[in-house]
């Protein structure tokens, strides 16, 4: 902790590096990834403070949009779109997920009700996934893609999906290496930026 807090202690000594930021924001990009401390999106991105509008949730998941019912994460998603203007969405997944892990596994999560009922949001699994391997890279790729699936469902998204003005992407993040994949819908796999 204590770097942390050493870095946290100089980070202000910049004012003139931040003065801009107290404007306001103008992202065009909502991220969407893992809460994981391994994934982070400016970093991964090269992203400068304003450039990205961030949702972080334990397995990168989008819960149903159910009206009526506000979550964080549709607060999230309808303020990047309706007030932002975001012109772009990232789902991104990653290798080495602790949560899609625990589902291919199927461990028993009764020791953490709160990550197990979290996790009842995601998506099904496919059943070829290989339980063995580490990075989940199967599984991992078919929740990205379940959950821009499940954005659709926002009125918000659907709206300007419809008009154009909004582009959903799927990203596959490879912690072991730092490869950035994309699905591309014309082959319907994750291929590289």
């Amino acid at each position: 902790m204590q770097p942390l807090i050493d870095n946290a202690r100089t980070f202000g000594q910049r004012p003139e590096e931040f003065a801009r930021l107290a404007e306001g924001q103008s992202p065009d990009v909502l991220f969407i990834t893992c809460s994981d401390s391994r994934v982070v999106p400016a970093l991964i991105t090269g992203a400068r403070p304003g450039q990205l509008f961030e949702l972080r949730t334990a397995g990168n998941i989008v819960p149903p949009y159910c009206p009526g019912r506000p979550t964080a994460e549709a607060a999230t998603v309808e303020y990047a779109v309706e007030v932002l203007g975001v012109t772009d969405i990232v789902v991104c997944g990653h290798s080495h997920c602790g949560a899609i892990g625990a589902l291919v596994r199927g461990d028993d999560l009764d020791a953490v009700p709160a990550v197990r009922d979290w996790l009842a949001h995601a998506a099904d699994e496919p059943a070829s996934a290989d339980a063995t391997d580490p990075a989940c890279a199967e599984a991992v790729q078919h929740h990205v893609l379940a959950q821009l699936l499940r954005l659709r469902s926002y009125p918000c998204v659907e709206q300007r999906l419809a008009s154009g003005r909004l582009r959903l992407r799927g990203w596959y993040y490879e912690v072991h290496t730092g490869a950035v994949r994309e699905h591309r819908a014309g082959t319907d796999a994750f291929e590289a930026l």
